[in-house]
């Protein structure tokens, strides 16, 4: 009985160390991600061009280029990211700059056709004398069990 009741007992304290808070500072970066996902799948361009760094670079499947051509495709719809289901999200903050991950499923339209990927995307962040601003965007496909 009291072995059973120190393995629950440790299991309890294992389980509220392993749900460590985030500093205020990384929970900002998150929302904020959290909030460019909606942008984004709102083609809300103008939101998403005063998070974007003006020399920010996006890295996706299909190549990589700058700010203004990033908003230029969500403006013109030619990609749409309709919705990013988040899985998990990590963030680490070095001085002034933030590196988040979030694996997501992202449903997206592109070329006219609807698809569904999961992603490991890797969102790095600056700060300089204002708001956090996105300094890349970066999109990893995972392997889904039968990808070879």
């Amino acid at each position: 009985m009291k072995k059973t009741f120190l393995g629950l007992i440790m299991l309890l304290i294992g389980a509220q160390c392993s749900l460590a808070q985030n500093t205020p500072a990384e929970q900002e970066v998150i929302d904020l991600s959290k909030d460019k996902w909606q942008w984004m799948a709102d083609k809300n361009a103008d939101k998403l061009a005063a998070l974007f760094d003006e020399k920010a670079v996006f890295v996706h499947m299909g190549g990589s280029w700058g700010t203004e051509q990033e908003l230029n495709i969500i403006k013109s719809g030619g990609i749409w990211y309709k919705q990013a289901d988040i899985h998990e999200v990590s963030v680490k903050i070095i001085d002034n700059t933030a590196i988040l991950l979030n694996r997501i499923t992202l449903i997206a339209v592109v070329g006219g056709n609807e698809v569904t990927n999961p992603f490991m995307v890797t969102e790095v962040y600056v700060k300089q004398n204002g708001p956090w601003k996105l300094g890349s965007l970066s999109f990893t496909k995972l392997l889904t069990p039968g990808d070879h």
